[in-house]
């Protein structure tokens, strides 16, 4: 069996219902959640606190399920892809749960105290990214759950709070990006 299809080669793809261009807007949100994922994945693999490596998983489980959803088309996307807002609320009570375990800093500072905050401050620009093709998406009246766009701003709070929480785990301090002078 090949794992190649090559239907793709003259720039067409399919999402669940239509053949559309690879440059469509939709595709182009599923590849920047495809990489979103894949960095927290990163960030997973070498995260050392197991309440950090729990809330990337179920990140990662509701990006899958974002895509999902996306992926189809309205007339035919089976109601249980939807994300919906509890998920939203769970991600947030992570978020701030993990944020009580560490003392946050007042200023900006600067990623790469440890190997584990590095990567997960990576995955949170590239899911920065997502969000903002997901804005245009929603712009072009193409986003079919406003869900969305509150669970990726979200997302960014919680790998932020994830990179704070495994720099500490390491006794990193965080570096200021502003050298006062």
């Amino acid at each position: 069996m090949r794992f190649y299809t090559t239907k793709g080669d003259t720039g067409g793809t399919d999402l669940l219902g239509e053949r559309v261009s690879k440059d469509d807007l939709r595709i182009k949100i599923l590849g920047e959640l495809d990489e979103t994922s894949s960095a927290i994945g990163l960030g997973r693999a070498h995260a050392t606190t197991p309440a950090v490596s729990d809330a990337l998983v179920a990140a990662q489980r509701d990006l899958y399920q974002i895509m999902a959803e996306l992926a189809f088309v309205d007339a035919i996307r089976p109601d249980r892809y939807r994300l919906s807002s509890d998920q939203v609320t769970a991600l947030e009570t992570a978020t701030d749960e993990l944020a009580a375990s560490v003392e946050l800093p007042r200023e900006f500072i600067l990623p790469g105290e440890t190997v584990p905050g590095a990567a997960l401050d990576l995955a949170r620009t590239v899911a920065r990214r997502a969000e903002r093709v997901a804005v245009a998406l929603d712009r072009a009246g193409q986003l079919p759950n406003p869900q969305i766009l509150r669970y990726l701003n979200r997302l960014s709070s919680l790998l932020f709070i994830t990179a704070r929480v495994e720099d500490a785990s390491a006794g990193a301090a965080p570096r200021q990006a502003k050298v006062n002078t």
